[in-house]
């Protein structure tokens, strides 16, 4: 199962104390483990002994570097300490705690404060205000659903544990439903969001993403060759800084950032029509897709074909709505952030695009040299100046901007400044 590291190293410093309870989802355990670890974090696993009935401690061992703790009684060192106090050892180093798989068992232990074995005993004894506890529920979809789990779930998040998922799907017993797991791909960049900070609580974001398909007819059309990477990474990071996000997408084969809500057209007036009653609606709109300024002023029903003669067919144009300064001239627009990608003299063409459009910030990159590729280089450019963000990944890239907007938003005194 591949796992996503186009930003790799994005956990280095964080020691992570991931628990098992009893599950068949035990078997995704090794590779979050394995995730994770390359990920940059340290990984100290934990075990139930209902877990080991589904996996061993010797793979966990190979896979974390570490040696597995599996019961209280346990009386080699932890964290340095000789005094066989695992319970306490093992969290007062860790950033977090995160049991995966969580059973229905496990989450009514917690609830209740029970502690007959060493993960719930660790579970109870972390220091709450350091480590916080965070659960990937796991178990048959009647389980989840059934009215004591949800009074525990909801407990527990008002308790100050985090849930991740669960998930919905094919379930080991045969049954399709929700309380599967979440993959281990998923769980790695919940864990990953959620140390990144929260500088976007309470917000509201719209941004549009990758290219939009003008047809000709009913096999052809116009387009162009962005791949929308930059405004799905720009999505994801908002959501990971605490926004809620509603995504614009054009015509991409890109997966939904989590938690992020997706609205899928193909030609620019759908995204027009798409945007425009949403954007009032937002703190900020971020425009990042690659718009079409035009579309054929007729669609043929048909295939365009060659005559006799192969003569060139003539098209004729019509301009599209301008989303960006559609939404800019609003009587009570949101703080808006405009993409301009450029061939060439990106500076002049991003500062005329910034006071034709009348926003605050234009965000300007070489196109060809970014279109499709997992890095870019981007330009920050408003009325009192530019900066550049150096070379990076896409979604560095995107929590820097996301960081950015957010110092904006903040700034009530002048929230168009470029910070020196």
């Amino acid at each position: 199962m591949a796992i996503n590291t186009a930003a790799p190293l994005e956990l280095t410093g964080k020691h992570i104390v991931l628990g098992l309870s009893g599950g068949i989802a035990c078997y995704k355990a090794a590779e979050l483990t394995r995730a994770l670890v390359k990920a940059g974090a340290t990984v100290q696993v934990v075990m139930t002994e209902a877990a080991e009935q589904f996996i061993t401690a010797v793979t966990l061992q190979a896979l974390s570097g570490r040696p597995v703790f599996t019961n209280q009684w346990d009386s080699r060192s932890a964290a340095g300490m000789a005094n066989n106090m695992a319970h306490i050892n093992l969290t007062r180093e860790a950033d977090a705690v995160l049991v995966a798989p969580a059973s229905a068992d496990f989450m009514a232990k917690l609830l209740h404060g029970r502690a007959d074995d060493l993960l719930s005993l660790m579970c109870l004894a972390r220091p709450l205000a350091t480590c916080p506890l965070l659960l990937a529920p796991a178990m048959n979809r009647e389980m989840w659903a059934h009215p004591a789990t949800q009074r525990n779930a909801a407990q527990l998040r008002a308790d100050g544990a985090t849930l991740f998922g669960p998930g919905s799907g094919d379930q080991a017993c045969g049954e399709v439903g929700d309380g599967r797991m979440l993959e281990p791909e998923e769980l790695l960049d919940e864990v990953i969001a959620f140390f990144q900070p929260k500088a976007l609580l309470g917000r509201r974001l719209l941004i549009t993403a990758g290219p939009t398909f003008e047809p000709l007819d009913p096999v052809r059309g116009l387009t162009n060759l962005s791949s929308g990477k930059m405004g799905f990474a720009v999505a994801r990071a908002a959501a990971e800084a605490g926004a809620e996000v509603t995504l614009v997408a054009g015509v991409v084969h890109l997966p939904t950032p989590r938690g992020v809500r997706r609205i899928d057209v193909r030609t620019a007036q759908q995204m027009f029509d798409a945007v425009m009653p949403l954007a009032a609606q937002n703190d900020v709109f971020v425009a990042t897709a690659a718009v079409a300024d035009w579309r054929p002023a007729a669609l043929s029903d048909r295939k365009i074909k060659k005559d006799k003669n192969n003569a060139t067919p003539m098209l004729n144009f019509v301009e599209n709505p301008d989303i960006l300064a559609s939404v800019a001239h609003l009587p009570q627009p949101p703080y808006c952030v405009g993409f301009a990608a450029e061939s060439h003299d990106i500076l002049v063409h991003a500062r005329e695009k910034l006071v034709r459009k009348n926003v605050p910030l234009i965000v300007a990159n070489l196109g060809p040299a970014t279109f499709g590729r997992d890095d870019n280089t981007l330009t920050l450019v408003d009325a009192q100046g530019h900066r550049e963000l150096p070379r990076a990944d896409k979604l560095t890239l995107a929590r820097q901007l996301v960081l950015e907007v957010a110092s904006r938003l903040n700034n009530k005194s002048d929230p168009t400044k470029l910070p020196a």
